[in-house]
């Protein structure tokens, strides 16, 4: 999770990012919907197992194959308006990440290069040779120690609106006092946290959006339940976040082996979070990137902007 504040502060864009943010919230403006819908019918589930558990793993469609992979606050269904989508002409694949949503609730395993194996034995079981991937947060982290460890498995990749551990500005961030959260962990504040995760994802989701207000009541209700499951608090702060130590010095040792990306891939930051700056940051990882900027946007891009998203991202999927 990057606060537009911290974001901005590295591309020196604060004052024009902070005005903006405070002008999208105080006039009313016609909201989406985002209420998180159920998934269609032609959708199967299933727990399919990895190393010391199982991740829950969406698949519909079919056709070429493309990864869906969220990040903290949400969970796979953050997916479900894109995947309808793409359903009609690709087999369409949304992993649960670990410990997290209906997947087990491993106590290790949460370096993303070993999640980004996870995947790819995911795929082999599902008998899927290569696939695109598109990533939101943490999720675009797993989608990088996929790509850079899996090249020719990966044909293409969508990243979404966060920075990669150890590449880029990372250390500048990382080390920011406002970013209290990546170290927020423990039984204590588990203790804390326990029975008010609502409270808690409400944070992100009221300071990392464009119009909070956007990010409607049932979801919020939604994605509280699930991280209010046993194990899944512990999970994503004591799991997922503990390991960005260990994942900036994996993505810095595996640039320097074996180079930057080379398949194409599209940088979408939302305008009231990265913006065009997003293209920059996966930059420092990849050779062949473009740029998006999702309008009206925070960090919660799908949750936000949704049509916005969908657009810029399925001419960027189906180009030959």
């Amino acid at each position: 999770m990057f606060s537009h504040f911290i974001v901005s502060a590295v591309t020196r864009r604060l004052p024009r990012v902070f005005i903006a943010g405070v002008a999208a919230a105080c006039f009313a403006v016609p909201l989406a919907q985002a209420e998180v819908k159920p998934w269609a019918a032609d959708f199967r589930g299933e727990q399919v197992p990895v190393s010391d558990g199982t991740q829950y793993v969406r698949v519909g469609g079919t056709g070429p194959a493309i990864v869906l992979l969220h990040g903290f606050g949400d969970t796979g269904d953050m997916w479900q308006p894109l995947a309808d989508v793409l359903k009609k002409d690709h087999t369409v694949v949304v992993p649960d990440l670990r410990g997290m949503g209906l997947s087990s609730h491993p106590e290790g395993g949460y370096e993303k290069v070993a999640q980004a194996r996870d995947l790819a034995a995911i795929l082999d079981r599902l008998g899927i040779k290569d696939a695109a991937l598109v990533t939101h947060d943490i999720g675009n982290m797993v989608g990088y120690a996929f790509a850079v460890q899996y090249p020719s498995r990966t044909t293409r990749w969508v990243a979404m609106d966060a920075p990669l551990p150890g590449l880029g500005h990372w250390n500048d961030l990382f080390k920011d006092p406002r970013v209290w959260h990546f170290n927020f962990r423990g039984p204590d504040v588990e203790r804390l946290v326990a029975g008010r995760e609502r409270i808690l994802l409400d944070r992100f989701y009221n300071d990392l959006s464009a119009t909070p207000a956007r990010i409607d009541e049932q979801t919020r209700d939604h994605y509280a339940a699930l991280y209010a499951r046993p194990g899944a608090i512990h999970n994503a702060l004591g799991g997922q976040f503990a390991a960005f130590a260990q994942d900036a010095a994996d993505n810095q040792k595996l640039l320097a082996e074996k180079g930057k990306l080379t398949m194409p891939v599209l940088a979408i930051g939302g305008d009231h979070s990265f913006g065009d700056a997003f293209a920059g940051e996966i930059g420092f990882a990849a050779n062949n990137v473009r740029g998006a900027v999702i309008a009206n946007s925070g960090h919660w891009i799908m949750e936000e902007q949704p049509d916005q998203a969908i657009a810029v991202i399925l001419p960027f999927l189906r180009a030959k």
